[in-house]
């Protein structure tokens, strides 16, 4: 059984804004999110910039009583499903409520909770640790609340598969529909650990870009220049529907879901083989899923984190599994303007990717200033640009070589 999967909704809490409608506008023009880290004192740190979400006040979501006891990254998520279930039309009842599944993805969980919970134990004992602290800090809540608050009693799944963690939850929604086992899935990601211990950690690794005196041209995918990613946080919902359901209900439709690619480098903890072999073959998969042809692809939503490695082998996987049909494509990399927000990036991404083909409008690649001869793709520097787009593939790669490709295509009936 394979049934045809259509985006209905969509949400988002970015660093460039809460709403989908401003975030998209924000992006178009291609308006940096990247800031000072204003979430806690870094002046000692190496790093001292990330892309925060700014205009968030989650009582225009969530009752505060709940919220109180909420992990953010929880929050954005919650928000951002709330987002898409109106965009959407979508009125949950005790009818449907066993159809529609919740799959979300991040890759850390509460890391600031707990930095703050040790801390509190070591200074005041073990009776100072709130009941509160074990079902805030832990991954699967952003589906678990999801469910608990729209009532949605489907499939509940929740992916930690580092940076492709939210590309994987759309793509197994996608499956769950596909095969039967839901009708609609509320799915995505979502990430919040701008925290001390883990602009440490990402840093003391040499993962993050270290241009403090320039915030807005910090993230620099593909630029012969770039020295790493700016850690970002936030989150992106879609629902997605099996196509005759939608149909039914007269629901607008974004894009269709058409593919999905899933593979293991099974080569290092961070780094990417030299050839992107796994992204490769994650990229041949999705296309192949969705009964389609490289040259059938015109836009690429790379992971392009503006790391040298990431950037250069991505390049290599695209030109090795399109060929000269990656010259006429074009790639951007929307981390450029919205930072890398780790598990929840792939959420975001794919609301963008839907967006892009919805709208045929590529969105830019910014801070791309300087050529660097293993970056030689069309990357749509700068600006937006109007093209037709027939299909687009959005590209996650996560530490321990984990990878995901999304495919969609413009919805034809």
């Amino acid at each position: 059984m394979s049934r045809r999967v259509v985006v209905t909704g969509l949400g988002l809490v970015t660093p460039l804004g809460t709403g989908v409608d401003k975030t998209w506008q924000a992006i178009c023009a291609g308006q940096s999110g990247v800031g000072p880290i204003t979430k806690f004192d870094a002046s000692d740190h190496g790093v001292r910039i990330a892309a925060e979400v700014k205009d968030f006040d989650v009582e225009n979501f969530i009752d505060s009583k709940v919220a109180k006891h909420l992990e953010l990254f929880v929050q954005y998520a919650v928000a951002a499903a709330g987002m898409a279930i109106e965009d959407a039309g979508l009125e949950i009842t005790d009818e449907n409520t066993h159809r529609i599944g919740v799959v979300t993805g991040n890759g850390i969980g509460g890391l600031p909770t707990i930095e703050k919970y040790h801390q509190i134990l070591l200074e005041k004992g073990n009776k100072r640790i709130t009941p509160f602290f074990i079902p805030m800090v832990i991954s699967n809540m952003s589906a678990g609340q999801i469910s608990i608050i729209y009532k949605a009693r489907g499939p509940n799944l929740s992916l930690t598969t580092a940076c492709a963690a939210g590309s994987h939850a759309v793509g197994d929604a996608f499956r769950m529909i596909s095969r039967g086992d839901c009708d609609m899935a509320i799915t995505g990601g979502s990430e919040s650990t701008i925290c001390p211990l883990a602009v440490a950690g990402f840093n003391n690794m040499k993962a993050l870009s270290r241009n403090n005196d320039d915030p807005h041209g910090a993230s620099r995918p593909f630029d012969a220049q770039r020295d790493g990613f700016v850690i970002s946080e936030g989150g992106g919902m879609l629902i997605l529907e099996e196509y005759e359901h939608a149909k039914a209900r007269g629901a607008k439709i974004y894009a269709e879901m058409a593919g999905y690619g899933l593979t293991g480098d099974g080569y290092h903890m961070a780094a990417p083989p030299e050839d992107g072999e796994g992204a490769v073959r994650c990229m041949r998969m999705a296309i192949a899923d969705a009964g389609m042809i490289p040259a059938d692809i015109d836009y690429i939503n790379a992971h392009g984190t503006s790391t040298p490695l990431n950037d250069a082998g991505e390049t290599r996987a695209i030109k090795a599994v399109f060929g000269e049909h990656a010259y006429k494509l074009a790639v951007s990399s929307t981390k450029s303007m919205t930072g890398h927000m780790l598990g929840g990036a792939g959420g975001i991404e794919a609301v963008f990717t839907a967006l892009a083909v919805h709208n045929q409008i590529m969105p830019p690649t910014i801070n791309l200033h300087h050529s660097d001869p293993e970056c030689d793709l069309d990357y749509v520097p700068h600006k937006a640009r109007k093209a037709k787009i027939r299909a687009a593939i959005s590209n996650s790669f996560g530490f321990g070589g984990t990878n995901a490709v999304l495919l969609m295509k413009r919805f034809e009936g």
